[in-house]
């Protein structure tokens, strides 16, 4: 809760359950009342208030060690083909955006493209990502070895600037999806061909092809 707006919301919830004590010690009843209504709502108004902090203790919790022990991913068969296949878009100026969901569930973003449920291989990725496909617009989404869905849409972040640079819209919606879940997006740029890959947030930007497999085997390690 340190340094969040949140300090304050909690610092009213202080004073609404001091006054509910004081209003039933100096027997203002419909004083209390109104009080004691507020207090039974306190839990859905906790989540609604606080609900940006405990989606960072989720994750904070969800990229424990502990917790990976019981989850085990296959996504390191997949990378091969999704390096071939940057590496030619990038080369082509071809813009593309591939999400690869951790321990979190990322069922609402799937819900808004196209089921797709093949295995993962350089051509499909490269032929869903072709200006003249019909899928090309959007996100890619790969869990393990199979690509789920294409065409989806990712929440786009309020940032307009990361580190000084204006950011396109493949790259705001790249850094919206990971300040939202724990997922790790592979951004191709259209206008430039440079790779970044967003995640928790953050932005890793103009990445050499040759240092992609090392960087986003760590991502996903993490």
């Amino acid at each position: 809760l340190k340094n969040t707006v949140a300090v304050h919301a909690l610092f009213g919830f202080v004073i609404i359950i001091a006054l509910s004590f004081i209003s039933e010690v100096v027997n203002l009843k419909s004083l209390n009342w109104i009080l004691r209504t507020i207090s039974d709502i306190w839990l859905v108004a906790f989540v609604v208030l606080f609900q940006p902090e405990i989606r960072k203790l989720l994750l904070l919790i969800t990229r424990s060690k502990l917790f990976k022990m019981f989850v085990q991913s296959k996504i390191a068969e997949t990378i091969d083909e999704v390096l071939d296949a940057t590496k030619e878009l990038s080369e082509r100026h071809v813009g593309a955006l591939i999400v690869f969901p951790r321990t979190q569930n990322v069922q609402m973003t799937i819900d808004t493209g196209i089921r797709i449920q093949a295995a993962v291989t350089k051509e499909l990725l490269i032929s869903i990502f072709n200006v003249k496909s019909p899928l090309h617009d959007g996100a890619v989404i790969i869990d393990n070895e199979i690509v789920v869905a294409a065409r989806c849409i990712l929440p786009l972040t309020q940032l307009t600037k990361y580190k000084g640079k204006n950011l396109g819209t493949r790259h705001r919606a790249g850094l919206g999806l990971t300040e939202q879940t724990d997922a790790v997006v592979l951004i191709v740029s259209e206008e430039t061909g440079t790779i970044s890959i967003a995640d928790s947030g953050e932005l890793t930007t103009n990445i050499a092809i040759e240092q992609l497999p090392a960087v986003l085997a760590a991502k996903l390690a993490d």
